[in-house]
């Protein structure tokens, strides 16, 4: 990274914006000249610690309040910072332009202030979709909830006590609160948040994972099936403190409702007595069902009693049962994690090449890629670790022997953009990696659909032939390997992200276990 001549920090009080609004604006403003980093947070005491630890919270924006946006931005000279300065304002100040049919008064149009005001403008409506500071997304949650309305709570640094309450209130209103920190639900073929544009069918999910809900059901798609509804929970909810209490309402919504034919689960492994009461909701429901508990070993060696219900142990083997259940034959059933069709030859390392570096903006991506490398007796490193011995003392400056990274994860994201939206902190990575005489193979993962960056393939494709350009000049070979999580249906277009993908010489294995598992051999 360029090292920085100028910052200029400030803070935009009384004004809330997402965490995607601001990747988005941050996004922008680092495309302009001479721009090098470009930090929006809301000024929570979560945020200002990460800001903290990056040496970026200074005595300009140290004072802000949760609904205040801290702005730091860095760049070469003056005036690039000045002009990213005024554009930043321009942004951060700028008003939309009111949805059409929305209220009128004196030819103005009135945009709603709260959400019984937006009720009353929509009376079909059912559903609030909630992103404000953690401190108050629960209070505004419980509002929509006392409306009787359904909720997609995007909120994350909401206490837990407050998720407690508030779900207990929904379960007891019959509503259903997805959140917080909820960042991925297709409702009725409607995406909300991060999400892929998918077939309407007959396989409900639930998913306590983000990513794991993206590559499940853009597999079911693949494979010819489709999705009637997409619930997601939020990562706190499979936790002893809430119960599963989302994930065993969405269990019982699926339950009765007449287009789901198959109820499937996704989520890393819940607390003990979640486990046994999400395993009794499926087979209370009357309708087959798969459960993927990613890497859990109570369910690891055996399989529930009843033939309705069925143990997945990697995201795209959760797909292909839920698509053979519902009495299709995956178009795609070679692309399970057995091993990718065809197998590539392997390639010929130099003897200094021993290690893997995996660089995923997918969390259970990263997670999943553990559990397979561990079952192959690899060693893995990680900020994300599964087990505490192996946490990265410092992931952020280099890697260790076989490295897996979760670059979407709080210690890469300050000051950038998560790598969905913005690709740069993983190209700077993958460039460092190539350069490293001891690396054999490197891992990416590419997600498409709604809310991702527009053209991710483009970028990484440009910084793959680079990154073999850098090996090759030090007389190595460097393995590429990766997968996009996505439709031919989603705005990128899953074949075109692959064909730049496949041009720039990666590997591609299909999906996510399929990329780990050819990895892991290339390294063993």
């Amino acid at each position: 990274m360029t090292t920085p001549r100028h910052t200029s920090a400030y803070i935009k009080a009384n004004l809330y914006k997402d965490s995607v609004a601001l990747m988005r604006v941050a996004q922008g403003l680092l495309a302009m000249p001479g721009v090098v980093n470009a930090t929006l947070q809301m000024g929570n005491p979560a945020n200002k610690e990460i800001l903290q630890e990056a040496g970026l919270l200074t005595d300009a924006v140290k004072d802000a309040g949760p609904s205040d946006v801290m702005v730091v931005l860095q760049a070469l000279t003056a005036a690039d910072c000045a002009a990213a300065v005024a554009a930043c304002q321009a942004q951060l100040e700028g008003t939309e332009k009111p949805a059409a049919g929305a209220p009128q008064a004196g030819g103005a149009a009135v945009l709603p202030t709260s959400l019984s005001m937006g009720q009353a403008g929509l009376h079909s409506a059912n559903l609030a979709q909630i992103s404000v500071p953690g401190a108050y997304a629960a209070a505004e949650a419980l509002k929509a909830v006392n409306l009787g309305l359904n909720v997609f709570l995007f909120s994350d640094n909401v206490p837990l006590a407050q998720e407690v309450a508030l779900k207990r209130e929904a379960a007891r209103r019959g509503v259903l609160v997805m959140g917080p920190d909820c960042g991925t639900a297709i409702i009725g073929g409607v995406p909300l948040g991060f999400a892929n544009a998918l077939r309407r069918g007959s396989i409900g999910l639930v998913a306590a994972s983000g990513t794991g809900l993206q590559e499940v059901s853009s597999q079911i798609h693949r494979m010819g099936g489709g999705i009637s509804h997409a619930i997601g929970t939020g990562g706190r909810d499979v936790s002893e403190a809430v119960g599963g209490s989302t994930m065993l309402q969405g269990i019982a919504l699926l339950a009765h409702d007449p287009g789901t034919e198959l109820i499937a689960v996704i989520s890393k492994p819940p607390a003990a007595k979640v486990a046994k009461q999400v395993l009794a909701a499926l087979r209370a429901s009357g309708k087959p069902a798969v459960v993927l508990f990613l890497g859990s070993r109570r369910l690891q060696n055996k399989s529930p009693k009843s033939s309705a219900l069925q143990v997945a142990h990697t995201l795209v083997d959760c797909a292909a049962m839920a698509v053979s259940m519902t009495g299709l034959s995956p178009a795609n059933a070679k692309g399970r994690r057995t091993r990718p069709y065809p197998l590539p030859s392997r390639p010929v390392f130099a003897s200094s090449q021993q290690y893997l570096r995996a660089l995923y903006a997918g969390g259970t991506f990263t997670a999943e890629a553990q559990i397979i490398w561990a079952q192959a007796g690899l060693k893995v490193w990680s900020n994300v670790a599964l087990h505490k011995a192996l946490n990265l003392p410092n992931p952020r400056q280099a890697s260790r022997e076989h490295t897996a990274l979760d670059l979407g994860d709080d210690a890469f994201t300050v000051g950038r953009p998560h790598p969905m939206i913005d690709q740069a902190a993983r190209i700077e990575r993958l460039l460092l990696e190539a350069a490293d005489p001891t690396v054999r193979v490197v891992v990416l993962d590419v997600v498409i659909g709604w809310g991702a960056h527009s053209n991710p393939a483009g970028e990484l494709a440009a910084a793959i032939r680079r990154a073999k350009t850098i090996a090759r000049q030090g007389g190595r070979h460097l393995a590429v390997v990766g997968f996009v999580c996505g439709t031919e249906s989603d705005p990128q277009v899953l074949s075109r992200q692959e064909a730049l993908l496949r041009a720039a010489g990666m590997v591609l294995a299909g999906n996510s276990a399929n990329a780990a598992w050819l990895a892991g051999q290339w390294v063993r």
